[in-house]
Protein backbone atom coordinates (compact mmCIF):
# COMPACT_ATOMS: atom_id res chain seq x y z
CA UNK A 1 0.00 0.00 0.00
CA UNK A 2 1.32 3.61 -0.94
CA UNK A 3 0.98 5.70 1.84
CA UNK A 4 -0.36 9.27 1.78
CA UNK A 5 2.81 10.67 2.25
CA UNK A 6 4.67 8.88 -0.11
CA UNK A 7 2.32 10.36 -2.79
CA UNK A 8 2.35 13.65 -1.48
CA UNK A 9 6.11 13.02 -1.76
CA UNK A 10 6.05 12.56 -5.36
CA UNK A 11 5.72 15.30 -7.97
CA UNK A 12 2.35 14.88 -9.86
CA UNK A 13 0.61 16.65 -12.49
CA UNK A 14 -3.11 18.32 -12.26
CA UNK A 15 -5.29 19.40 -15.42
CA UNK A 16 -8.71 19.56 -14.05
CA UNK A 17 -8.94 22.05 -11.29
CA UNK A 18 -11.60 24.37 -11.25
CA UNK A 19 -10.01 27.68 -9.45
CA UNK A 20 -13.68 28.96 -8.10
CA UNK A 21 -14.03 25.25 -6.57
CA UNK A 22 -10.95 25.24 -4.58
CA UNK A 23 -11.05 28.45 -2.36
CA UNK A 24 -9.50 28.21 1.15
CA UNK A 25 -12.84 28.95 3.62
CA UNK A 26 -11.22 31.32 5.48
CA UNK A 27 -9.75 33.25 2.81
CA UNK A 28 -13.95 33.03 1.37
CA UNK A 29 -14.99 34.51 4.91
CA UNK A 30 -12.17 37.36 5.10
CA UNK A 31 -13.39 38.18 1.21
CA UNK A 32 -16.97 38.46 1.90
CA UNK A 33 -16.43 40.39 4.75
CA UNK A 34 -14.58 42.92 3.10
CA UNK A 35 -17.43 43.26 0.31
CA UNK A 36 -20.04 43.15 2.92
CA UNK A 37 -21.15 39.98 1.68
CA UNK A 38 -24.40 38.58 4.00
CA UNK A 39 -24.96 35.33 2.18
CA UNK A 40 -22.28 32.82 3.68
CA UNK A 41 -23.98 29.90 6.03
CA UNK A 42 -21.36 30.20 8.64
CA UNK A 43 -18.03 32.49 9.54
CA UNK A 44 -16.32 29.54 10.86
CA UNK A 45 -13.96 27.75 8.86
CA UNK A 46 -14.55 24.53 9.37
CA UNK A 47 -18.07 24.74 9.43
CA UNK A 48 -17.95 26.57 6.02
CA UNK A 49 -16.02 23.56 5.07
CA UNK A 50 -18.54 21.21 5.58
CA UNK A 51 -20.89 23.21 4.75
CA UNK A 52 -19.24 23.03 0.91
CA UNK A 53 -19.14 19.27 1.48
CA UNK A 54 -22.31 18.04 2.51
CA UNK A 55 -24.03 20.52 -0.46
CA UNK A 56 -22.00 19.13 -3.06
CA UNK A 57 -22.17 15.44 -1.74
CA UNK A 58 -25.73 15.48 -3.00
CA UNK A 59 -25.27 12.92 -6.26
CA UNK A 60 -26.31 15.03 -8.26
CA UNK A 61 -24.44 17.73 -11.02
CA UNK A 62 -26.53 20.69 -10.26
CA UNK A 63 -26.93 20.43 -6.69
CA UNK A 64 -23.51 20.31 -6.57
CA UNK A 65 -22.77 23.58 -8.43
CA UNK A 66 -24.72 25.37 -5.67
CA UNK A 67 -21.96 26.45 -3.87
CA UNK A 68 -20.19 28.24 -6.25
CA UNK A 69 -22.52 31.12 -5.90
CA UNK A 70 -20.68 31.95 -2.56
CA UNK A 71 -17.20 31.84 -4.05
CA UNK A 72 -17.54 33.73 -7.40
CA UNK A 73 -19.25 35.91 -4.98
CA UNK A 74 -16.34 36.68 -3.34
CA UNK A 75 -14.10 36.66 -6.74
CA UNK A 76 -15.39 40.05 -8.08
CA UNK A 77 -12.19 42.57 -7.54
CA UNK A 78 -9.06 42.35 -9.11
CA UNK A 79 -7.38 41.79 -5.85
CA UNK A 80 -9.39 38.73 -4.39
CA UNK A 81 -8.86 37.05 -8.17
CA UNK A 82 -5.13 37.98 -7.64
CA UNK A 83 -5.18 36.54 -4.19
CA UNK A 84 -7.17 33.16 -5.09
CA UNK A 85 -5.17 32.27 -8.07
CA UNK A 86 -1.89 32.81 -5.79
CA UNK A 87 -3.88 30.69 -3.08
CA UNK A 88 -4.39 27.63 -5.57
CA UNK A 89 -0.55 27.96 -6.42
CA UNK A 90 0.72 27.62 -3.25
CA UNK A 91 -2.06 25.04 -1.97
CA UNK A 92 -0.72 22.78 -5.09
CA UNK A 93 2.82 23.21 -3.81
CA UNK A 94 2.13 21.74 -0.56
CA UNK A 95 0.07 19.26 -2.20
CA UNK A 96 3.36 17.93 -4.41
CA UNK A 97 1.67 18.96 -7.49
CA UNK A 98 4.74 20.18 -10.24
CA UNK A 99 2.23 21.50 -13.10
CA UNK A 100 -1.24 22.52 -13.19
CA UNK A 101 -4.19 23.68 -15.06
CA UNK A 102 -6.20 25.63 -13.69
CA UNK A 103 -9.61 26.67 -14.95
CA UNK A 104 -12.61 29.27 -14.77
CA UNK A 105 -15.46 31.44 -16.30
CA UNK A 106 -14.49 34.88 -17.00
CA UNK A 107 -17.79 35.85 -17.61
CA UNK A 108 -18.61 34.31 -13.73
CA UNK A 109 -16.56 37.77 -12.61
CA UNK A 110 -17.69 40.93 -13.98
CA UNK A 111 -20.91 41.16 -11.38
CA UNK A 112 -18.87 44.48 -9.74
CA UNK A 113 -17.74 46.40 -12.63
CA UNK A 114 -14.53 44.43 -14.13
CA UNK A 115 -13.97 43.95 -17.07
CA UNK A 116 -12.55 40.82 -19.01
CA UNK A 117 -9.43 41.92 -19.34
CA UNK A 118 -9.49 42.98 -15.63
CA UNK A 119 -10.15 39.71 -14.95
CA UNK A 120 -7.92 37.90 -16.89
CA UNK A 121 -4.87 39.88 -15.77
CA UNK A 122 -5.41 39.72 -12.21
CA UNK A 123 -5.55 36.16 -12.23
CA UNK A 124 -2.34 35.71 -14.42
CA UNK A 125 -1.27 38.26 -11.70
CA UNK A 126 -1.39 35.91 -9.33
CA UNK A 127 -0.77 32.68 -11.10
CA UNK A 128 2.76 33.63 -12.06
CA UNK A 129 3.57 35.34 -8.46
CA UNK A 130 2.41 31.64 -7.16
CA UNK A 131 4.87 30.89 -9.89
CA UNK A 132 7.98 32.38 -8.79
CA UNK A 133 7.13 31.41 -5.39
CA UNK A 134 6.73 27.78 -5.56
CA UNK A 135 8.26 26.81 -8.36
CA UNK A 136 4.92 25.39 -9.48
CA UNK A 137 4.33 25.06 -13.31
CA UNK A 138 1.08 26.45 -14.79
CA UNK A 139 -1.56 26.61 -17.24
CA UNK A 140 -4.62 28.38 -17.34
CA UNK A 141 -8.09 27.65 -19.41
CA UNK A 142 -10.91 29.41 -19.93
CA UNK A 143 -14.62 27.95 -19.45
CA UNK A 144 -17.43 29.14 -21.28
CA UNK A 145 -20.11 28.15 -20.23
CA UNK A 146 -23.65 25.66 -21.55
CA UNK A 147 -26.01 27.68 -20.35
CA UNK A 148 -24.67 30.69 -21.94
CA UNK A 149 -24.42 32.22 -25.64
CA UNK A 150 -21.32 34.31 -24.97
CA UNK A 151 -19.04 31.19 -25.52
CA UNK A 152 -17.38 33.13 -29.01
CA UNK A 153 -16.79 36.04 -26.70
CA UNK A 154 -14.61 33.39 -24.18
CA UNK A 155 -13.11 31.67 -27.29
CA UNK A 156 -11.58 34.85 -28.85
CA UNK A 157 -10.88 35.70 -25.45
CA UNK A 158 -8.39 32.48 -25.12
CA UNK A 159 -6.74 32.83 -27.92
CA UNK A 160 -6.29 36.66 -27.28
CA UNK A 161 -4.28 35.58 -23.81
CA UNK A 162 -2.25 32.21 -25.27
CA UNK A 163 0.96 34.38 -24.61
CA UNK A 164 0.24 35.71 -21.33
CA UNK A 165 -0.64 31.73 -19.55
CA UNK A 166 -4.00 30.69 -21.18
CA UNK A 167 -3.35 27.21 -22.55
CA UNK A 168 -7.22 26.78 -24.02
CA UNK A 169 -10.43 26.47 -23.70
CA UNK A 170 -12.96 24.58 -22.01
CA UNK A 171 -17.00 24.19 -21.88
CA UNK A 172 -18.51 23.84 -18.52
CA UNK A 173 -21.67 23.66 -16.81
CA UNK A 174 -25.04 21.82 -16.57
CA UNK A 175 -24.84 18.99 -19.51
CA UNK A 176 -28.80 17.98 -19.63
CA UNK A 177 -30.29 20.23 -22.41
CA UNK A 178 -27.06 21.93 -23.61
CA UNK A 179 -25.22 20.00 -25.30
CA UNK A 180 -21.58 21.10 -26.81
CA UNK A 181 -22.73 21.43 -30.06
CA UNK A 182 -24.73 24.32 -29.99
CA UNK A 183 -21.40 26.09 -29.37
CA UNK A 184 -19.90 24.86 -32.22
CA UNK A 185 -19.16 28.47 -33.88
CA UNK A 186 -16.67 28.53 -30.46
CA UNK A 187 -15.01 25.33 -31.63
CA UNK A 188 -14.61 26.41 -35.34
CA UNK A 189 -12.86 29.28 -34.25
CA UNK A 190 -10.10 27.60 -31.64
CA UNK A 191 -9.73 25.17 -34.11
CA UNK A 192 -8.53 27.64 -36.90
CA UNK A 193 -6.49 29.61 -34.46
CA UNK A 194 -4.78 26.19 -33.89
CA UNK A 195 -5.43 26.28 -30.14
CA UNK A 196 -6.45 23.17 -27.81
CA UNK A 197 -9.64 22.45 -26.51
CA UNK A 198 -11.15 20.47 -23.62
CA UNK A 199 -14.49 19.69 -22.90
CA UNK A 200 -16.99 18.50 -19.79
CA UNK A 201 -18.39 15.69 -21.17
CA UNK A 202 -19.73 12.39 -20.39
CA UNK A 203 -20.36 13.75 -16.62
CA UNK A 204 -23.84 13.80 -16.14
CA UNK A 205 -24.88 13.00 -19.82
CA UNK A 206 -24.40 9.77 -21.77
CA UNK A 207 -21.94 8.60 -24.12
CA UNK A 208 -23.31 10.81 -27.46
CA UNK A 209 -21.82 13.50 -24.95
CA UNK A 210 -18.55 13.03 -24.83
CA UNK A 211 -18.96 11.68 -29.18
CA UNK A 212 -20.49 15.20 -29.38
CA UNK A 213 -17.10 16.45 -28.18
CA UNK A 214 -14.74 15.15 -29.54
CA UNK A 215 -16.31 14.48 -33.47
CA UNK A 216 -18.58 18.06 -33.85
CA UNK A 217 -16.69 20.21 -31.55
CA UNK A 218 -12.99 18.54 -32.04
CA UNK A 219 -12.05 17.92 -28.38
CA UNK A 220 -8.41 17.51 -27.69
CA UNK A 221 -9.09 15.98 -24.02
CA UNK A 222 -12.57 15.33 -22.34
CA UNK A 223 -13.28 15.81 -18.71
CA UNK A 224 -14.84 13.14 -16.61
CA UNK A 225 -15.94 11.19 -19.47
CA UNK A 226 -17.32 8.43 -17.09
CA UNK A 227 -20.02 7.32 -19.51
CA UNK A 228 -17.40 5.93 -22.32
CA UNK A 229 -17.82 3.00 -20.18
CA UNK A 230 -21.14 2.98 -21.79
CA UNK A 231 -19.97 1.97 -24.95
CA UNK A 232 -17.64 -1.19 -23.27
CA UNK A 233 -19.10 -4.36 -23.48
CA UNK A 234 -17.84 -6.41 -20.17
CA UNK A 235 -18.60 -10.37 -19.17
CA UNK A 236 -20.57 -11.55 -15.69
CA UNK A 237 -16.90 -11.15 -14.16
CA UNK A 238 -16.30 -7.46 -15.02
CA UNK A 239 -13.27 -8.20 -17.61
CA UNK A 240 -13.63 -5.72 -21.30
CA UNK A 241 -14.61 -8.19 -23.63
CA UNK A 242 -16.03 -5.25 -26.62
CA UNK A 243 -15.03 -1.66 -27.36
CA UNK A 244 -17.40 0.10 -29.23
CA UNK A 245 -16.62 2.48 -31.98
CA UNK A 246 -16.38 5.49 -29.76
CA UNK A 247 -14.77 3.72 -27.08
CA UNK A 248 -11.92 2.67 -30.06
CA UNK A 249 -11.33 5.46 -30.92
CA UNK A 250 -10.44 7.41 -28.14
CA UNK A 251 -8.07 4.24 -26.96
CA UNK A 252 -6.20 4.68 -30.50
CA UNK A 253 -6.29 8.03 -31.27
CA UNK A 254 -4.81 8.23 -27.43
CA UNK A 255 -8.01 10.93 -26.48
CA UNK A 256 -6.95 12.10 -22.54
CA UNK A 257 -9.47 11.38 -19.90
CA UNK A 258 -9.50 13.63 -17.09
CA UNK A 259 -10.61 11.28 -14.21
CA UNK A 260 -11.89 13.37 -10.81
CA UNK A 261 -13.00 10.02 -8.37
CA UNK A 262 -14.53 12.11 -5.92
CA UNK A 263 -16.07 14.58 -7.70
CA UNK A 264 -18.18 12.07 -9.87
CA UNK A 265 -19.53 10.22 -6.65
CA UNK A 266 -20.45 13.53 -5.39
CA UNK A 267 -22.20 14.77 -8.70
CA UNK A 268 -23.67 10.95 -9.15
CA UNK A 269 -22.12 10.55 -12.54
CA UNK A 270 -21.39 7.41 -10.87
CA UNK A 271 -23.23 5.86 -7.69
CA UNK A 272 -20.32 4.77 -5.32
CA UNK A 273 -16.53 4.66 -6.07
CA UNK A 274 -16.10 0.82 -6.34
CA UNK A 275 -18.05 1.33 -9.65
CA UNK A 276 -15.88 4.03 -11.23
CA UNK A 277 -14.37 3.17 -14.42
CA UNK A 278 -11.23 4.57 -13.76
CA UNK A 279 -10.01 1.52 -13.40
CA UNK A 280 -11.09 -0.67 -16.47
CA UNK A 281 -9.81 2.49 -18.29
CA UNK A 282 -6.47 2.32 -16.35
CA UNK A 283 -5.88 -1.56 -17.20
CA UNK A 284 -7.00 -1.06 -21.10
CA UNK A 285 -4.23 1.26 -21.79
CA UNK A 286 -6.88 4.46 -22.53
CA UNK A 287 -4.85 7.94 -21.11
CA UNK A 288 -6.04 8.49 -18.08
CA UNK A 289 -5.17 10.44 -15.23
CA UNK A 290 -6.43 11.85 -12.33
CA UNK A 291 -7.43 15.08 -10.72
CA UNK A 292 -9.48 16.98 -7.94
CA UNK A 293 -12.27 19.13 -9.81
CA UNK A 294 -13.05 20.77 -7.12
CA UNK A 295 -10.87 20.73 -4.19
CA UNK A 296 -13.42 22.57 -1.76
CA UNK A 297 -16.44 20.97 -3.10
CA UNK A 298 -15.17 17.95 -2.50
CA UNK A 299 -13.23 18.00 0.21
CA UNK A 300 -10.34 16.63 -2.07
CA UNK A 301 -6.31 17.12 -2.98
CA UNK A 302 -4.38 15.23 -5.60
CA UNK A 303 -2.76 13.51 -3.17
CA UNK A 304 -5.86 12.45 -1.78
CA UNK A 305 -7.24 11.11 -5.20
CA UNK A 306 -4.30 9.26 -5.63
CA UNK A 307 -4.68 7.74 -2.15
CA UNK A 308 -8.25 7.08 -2.80
CA UNK A 309 -7.38 5.15 -6.03
CA UNK A 310 -4.45 3.26 -3.92
CA UNK A 311 -7.24 2.01 -1.08
CA UNK A 312 -9.95 1.59 -3.84
CA UNK A 313 -8.52 -0.54 -6.92
CA UNK A 314 -4.66 -1.20 -5.26
CA UNK A 315 -2.86 1.00 -7.61
CA UNK A 316 1.14 0.83 -7.15
CA UNK A 317 4.19 3.73 -6.87
CA UNK A 318 4.57 2.78 -10.66
CA UNK A 319 1.04 3.18 -11.33
CA UNK A 320 1.25 6.43 -9.94
CA UNK A 321 4.08 7.57 -12.03
CA UNK A 322 2.54 6.09 -15.07
CA UNK A 323 -0.75 8.14 -14.53
CA UNK A 324 1.27 11.29 -14.02
CA UNK A 325 2.98 10.97 -16.83
CA UNK A 326 -0.20 10.06 -18.89
CA UNK A 327 -1.10 13.56 -17.72
CA UNK A 328 2.14 15.37 -18.61
CA UNK A 329 2.25 13.98 -21.84
CA UNK A 330 -1.77 15.64 -22.35
CA UNK A 331 -0.88 19.15 -21.23
CA UNK A 332 -2.13 21.64 -23.34
CA UNK A 333 2.11 23.45 -22.98
CA UNK A 334 4.51 23.22 -25.83
CA UNK A 335 6.33 19.40 -26.50
CA UNK A 336 9.23 20.60 -25.05
CA UNK A 337 7.75 22.00 -21.86
CA UNK A 338 6.21 18.63 -21.65
CA UNK A 339 9.53 16.87 -21.71
CA UNK A 340 11.40 18.99 -19.35
CA UNK A 341 8.45 17.98 -16.65
CA UNK A 342 8.88 14.41 -17.72
CA UNK A 343 12.75 13.72 -17.83
CA UNK A 344 13.86 16.55 -15.49
CA UNK A 345 11.20 16.49 -12.65
CA UNK A 346 8.62 13.41 -12.87
CA UNK A 347 11.22 10.87 -13.81
CA UNK A 348 13.82 11.67 -10.96
CA UNK A 349 11.49 12.82 -7.94
CA UNK A 350 9.92 9.02 -8.25
CA UNK A 351 13.03 7.53 -8.63
CA UNK A 352 14.38 9.15 -5.59
CA UNK A 353 11.33 8.56 -3.34
CA UNK A 354 12.09 4.89 -4.51
CA UNK A 355 15.97 5.42 -3.49
CA UNK A 356 14.59 6.68 -0.10
CA UNK A 357 11.98 3.91 0.08
CA UNK A 358 15.02 1.26 -0.53
CA UNK A 359 17.19 2.97 2.02
CA UNK A 360 14.99 2.52 4.64
CA UNK A 361 14.15 -0.97 4.15
CA UNK A 362 18.01 -1.57 3.90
Amino acid sequence: MTTEEIIRGVPKVQLHDHLDGGLRTATIIELAKEIKYKKLPTEDPEELAVWFHRGANKGNLVEYLQGFEHTCAVMQTKESLERTAYEMMEDMYIDGVCFVETRFAPILHLEKGLHYDDVMKSVIRGLEKGKNDFGVGYGLILCALRNMKASLDIAELAVNYRNQGVVGFDLAGEEGGFPPKKHIEAFDFIKRENFNITIHAGEAFGKESIWQAIQLCGAHRIGHATRVIEDIVFDKDKNIVGLGELAQFILDKRIPLEICLLSNVHTGAVDKLENHPFIHLYKQKYRVFLNTDDRLMSNTTLTNEYMTASEMFDISLDDIEKLNLNAMKSAFIPHDERLHYIYNVIKPGFQKMREKLLSLKV
